[in-house]
């Protein structure tokens, strides 16, 4: 009986979340983290190990990694087990341009080996290095070329990870590390951006990674004392096929909206994510929306007419009937590359479209970097 109990507790620690985790002996440094719940950090003498939560499933562990720095001559001793990473990178294939941005702001460009879904990244510096061979093209990122990610001998592949998603196929059988960039799923934009600082560690430069957010923290919550909540109601994005994804009450958008000064018509709801609605649901919650802010794709300006011509049903939004629409053209924006590690930057947009008042009767000494201003608008552009 005592060696079933000790079976059955070792498959339960080794089964949590799919991943296994074992808890260091040794007492380590705690590093503490401001706003991001999903990621906990902990040094040890000789490595460091970081915790990634589940976030579709509330007590387990999407993975666990132990950064290992590459100058060891030998491993520690009685680490625990998890993905081990050398540190800091220097070659990795960087799946997504929000990530490929985020190296270039860290002056990491050089660790970029490889991309997927280059058609999606607009930095030109990336586009230029890959037509002069220097960065390889993979290919798509939900089925990449498997074989020109091996022959570039990358040291780690970062993905985001998605619900029920089945794994990374072959990816996860060429024993290179996998490391799951999951901030997109924490709740708060100061959350998500706080994982600069995760990153910073993996590729060697966590005091500039710790520099960047803490401006990013200041700026952000400077730009938000300037306001108070009011009763203007913001609707985000438009209809997509024969549904409207709009952001949940939990999502970093909708907490943004919030901060801005503005009324998310769907608060209460629970989703961290979008939730996907048919057009009259819309309708009905949000027709008398103030403002309508959306992002679309094209080589133009949108107008009113065209954006009436994509549904007949537009013209019944208060928003649309009163020109107080507002489009960001992802074409000719880095709103994909910038916002999620700096939400400083479109909250600045929300909070000068919400409170044109603002923008004519400032402190200098209430705004961020002793501006005079609020900062002109950066993605959104008014029809």
């Amino acid at each position: 009986m005592k060696y079933i109990q000790l079976f059955i507790l070792s498959v339960l620690v080794l089964s949590c979340g799919g991943h296994q985790t074992v808890s260091p002996q040794e007492e380590g440094d705690t590093v503490h983290f401001k706003y991001a719940t999903q990621l906990s950090v902990v040094r040890y003498d000789g490595y460091t190990v970081a915790t990634l939560k589940n976030p579709w499933k509330e007590g387990l562990i999407l993975h666990q990694y132990v950064l290992v720095p590459a100058d060891a001559v030998e491993m520690p001793a009685a680490i625990p087990q998890g993905t081990i990473i050398r540190t800091p990178l220097s070659r990795s294939m960087i799946f997504s341009t929000v990530h490929c941005a985020m190296l270039m702001d860290f002056g990491k460009q050089d660790c970029i080996a490889g991309v997927a879904d280059l058609k999606y990244i607009k930095i030109p510096w990336i586009q230029q290095q890959v037509q002069q061979g220097k960065i390889s093209d993979v290919g798509d990122g939900l089925s990449p070329v498997v074989e020109k990610i091996i022959d570039q001998r990358p040291d780690a592949l970062f993905l985001s990870p998605f619900e029920n998603s089945g794994g990374y196929g072959k990816l996860e059988e060429i024993n290179i590390p996998i490391v799951e960039c999951a901030e997109y799923m924490e709740s708060t934009p100061l959350g998500r951006a706080e994982w600069l600082r995760f990153y910073g560690m993996l590729f060697g430069c966590e005091q500039k990674a710790d520099s960047l957010f803490d401006a990013i923290d200041k700026n952000y919550n400077t730009l938000k004392a300037l306001v108070k909540n009011n009763s203007q109601k913001v609707l985000l994005d438009k209809i997509t096929g024969s549904v409207w994804y709009v952001p949940g009450g939990k999502s970093t958008i909708g907490q943004m909206i919030q901060d801005a000064g503005g009324n998310n018509p769907w608060n209460g709801d629970k989703h961290s994510g979008s939730v996907s609605l048919p057009f009259e649901s819309v309708l009905e919650k949000a027709g008398d929306a103030d403002v309508w802010l959306f992002r679309y794709s094209s080589d133009h300006d949108i107008t009113y007419d065209e954006l009436r011509s994509e549904h007949h049903g537009y013209n019944q939004f208060k928003a649309f009937r009163e020109h107080q629409v507002y489009g960001c053209n992802v074409e000719q924006s880095t709103f994909y590359e910038e916002t999620p590690f700096r939400p400083d930057w479109l909250l600045n947009d929300f909070i000068r479209i919400l409170h044109p008042e603002l923008n004519r009767s400032t402190s200098s000494s209430l705004l961020p970097e002793g501006s005079k201003n609020l900062a002109p608008l950066r993605y959104y552009k008014k029809l």
